[in-house]
């Protein structure tokens, strides 16, 4: 087992010391605990079970109004950087037009970066983007590498890397090996890039695409390119870029302070497949969109997540991403903050990059698919351990008052998400079921109810963003389909219980208790096509290798 030159590596199992476990329960102690509360006070004091239970229905009642209000915000900027031609602000940086009207935040951008250069000139980016595979099938992979392609941005000035996995197979290997030929001369460098099995590491995408990225810094350092010039993207399978989101990202970097301490965030919209998917995937999906679209306007709480930017520099001092974990992208945001000494942020890019919904073959393996999913994401509480070791253990020059800042931002928000649906739901119940009688007891579900009846108010919202967010129906689909996407919505308590509490808990309480993930649980993705029929990705490689064994 190889030991890691990189000073913040995660720690393999067996180094990890007593006071680094004791930050892996915390999670999951704590969520227990307060999902344990409203039994314990019930029979200790009544009165402050409900004064506490009232207070904690207030507090989500003012964020969930905040939400939606950033929600409505963060979806105008969207708009807006959807209207915005890149390639002319870029040509505009070239050689400024100062006959032309532009928009006031350009002229400001130019200003500053008149002011105080930083070396980045929009001629000088070159684009690197990693797409990650495991046993996708072509017709999964080819839209993506179409849409990078088809992007406002020069392709000849693009480096696409297909990683893809030794244990695929030999069928994996053929199609990753013969896509991208058919891409030479299209891009500056089209390659695939097998990653080989290597000790250490967990079977997932960290180590598959760190392969690609080494393979990257060679192909970069035998043409003469500077690392801090080429700009990359990393994207999954399904992953498809929007058209000007390579230009959107040449001109942010450009105009950046300190580029190699920054990453770059664009907005997940899980909406390749939304019309194919279950009504339950449905909701979990457009909420996702929409939880990113509101953190993209929170950007103290933003962090890499799924498709993220950085700059190569950057992820050679950072050694890449890591390869020991099965969350390396948003674990990516903490290598890079104690690496460069808390001078780290991420940027939103207000541009979507398009993803699918959960679809598998059959309906019992969709579901059970999402809440793989799920809580996959919620192993990012395994960081809270990380943060602590690194950030209150370890000597460095970051701020302390930082430090614990984005400690408690990271520990509120696995805790939130573990226990705020079920405590929402459940909460005000527990004291009036073990004290029927008592009057405060009883009063608690009704007061309860009316203020979550109000707080609910902002679904409408949510419909309304979920409509503009939805791409064209299939015409496979009739009109009744529309309404479906309107009653799926009834499904959110199941789903905010069933899905985020519970996939939160079930990782916490693993992660409590050792059981770490030795493995990245790829999602089963799945097509459905105009006869209606739904065909997993994998199931149609092995169909292709059966046919060419025979």
């Amino acid at each position: 087992m190889s030991k890691s030159q990189f000073p913040y590596e995660l720690p393999y199992n067996e180094e990890k010391s007593w006071r680094y476990r004791v930050f892996e329960i915390l999670p999951g102690f704590l969520s227990w605990t307060a999902l344990a509360l409203p039994f314990i006070l019930a029979f200790v004091n009544i009165n402050l079970a409900a004064l506490l239970m009232i207070a904690y229905l207030m507090l989500w009642f003012v964020k969930a109004v905040a939400l939606n209000v950033r929600a409505l915000q963060g979806w105008r900027l969207y708009e807006e950087h959807l209207e915005v031609d890149w390639e002319e602000l870029l040509e505009d940086v070239r050689q400024h037009d100062e006959l032309k009207k532009w928009p006031k935040w350009h002229l400001s951008n130019l200003k500053r970066i008149e002011r105080t250069p930083n070396g980045i000139k929009p001629d000088d980016i070159v684009h690197a983007v990693i797409v990650a595979t495991w046993n996708e099938a072509r017709e999964v992979l080819q839209p993506t590498l179409e849409n990078i392609k088809n992007s406002t941005a020069d392709p000849k000035k693009m480096i696409v890397l297909l990683a893809y996995e030794q244990r695929g197979g030999e069928a994996v290997e053929k199609q990753a090996v013969k896509l991208m030929k058919e891409y030479e001369g299209v891009f500056m460098i089209s390659r695939a890039v097998k990653h080989i099995d290597a000790p250490g590491e967990v079977i997932g995408k960290g180590p598959n695409i760190t392969y690609a990225g080494r393979e990257l810094q060679r192909i970069v350092e035998s043409k003469g390119i500077d690392p801090l010039h080429v700009l990359v993207t990393t994207l999954d399978a399904d992953n498809r870029p929007h058209a000007k989101y390579f230009s959107c990202l040449s001109y942010v970097y450009a105009m950046c302070h300190d580029p190699i301490y920054l990453s770059f965030q664009p907005i997940p919209m899980f909406t390749n497949n939304i019309w194919d998917a279950p009504a339950p995937m449905r909701v979990i999906a457009t909420g996702n969109s929409y939880w990113m679209l509101i953190q993209g306007l929170r950007q103290h709480m933003l962090r890499n997540f799924s498709a993220h930017a950085q700059s190569l520099a950057a992820l050679i001092k950072t050694d890449f991403w890591s390869k020991r974990t099965i969350v390396e992208d948003g674990h990516q945001f903490w290598r890079s903050y104690f690496a460069f000494e808390g001078k780290h942020e991420v940027i939103p890019i207000f541009l979507p990059i398009y993803q699918d919904a959960v679809l598998a073959v059959g309906y019992r393996r969709t579901l059970k698919a999402q809440f793989v999913q799920l809580r996959r994401w919620a192993w990012g509480a395994s960081d809270i351990a990380y943060v602590a070791k690194y950030g209150f253990f370890t000597k460095h020059k970051i701020s302390k008052h930082d430090v614990w800042f984005k400690f408690l931002r990271l520990v509120e928000g696995h805790f939130s998400w573990a226990t705020a649906p079920l405590i929402l739901a459940f909460g005000a119940l527990i004291p009036w079921a073990f004290h029927q009688k008592d009057f405060i007891a009883n009063q608690l579900p009704q007061v309860a109810s009316r203020i979550q009846t109000v707080a609910m108010l902002g679904i409408l919202v949510t419909l309304y963003l979920s409509f503009k967010i939805l791409p064209p129906k299939p015409l496979r689909y009739k009109r009744h389909r529309t309404f479906l996407m309107v009653a799926q919505w009834g499904l959110l308590p199941v789903t905010t219980i069933v899905y985020s509490a519970f996939a939160a808990l079930y990782s916490q309480t693993r992660l409590m208790f050792g059981w770490y993930y030795g493995k990245f649980d790829v999602t089963e993705k799945a097509v459905k096509t105009d006869t209606g029929t739904v065909t997993s990705h994998a199931e149609q490689l092995i169909q292709v290798e059966d046919q060419n064994l025979d």
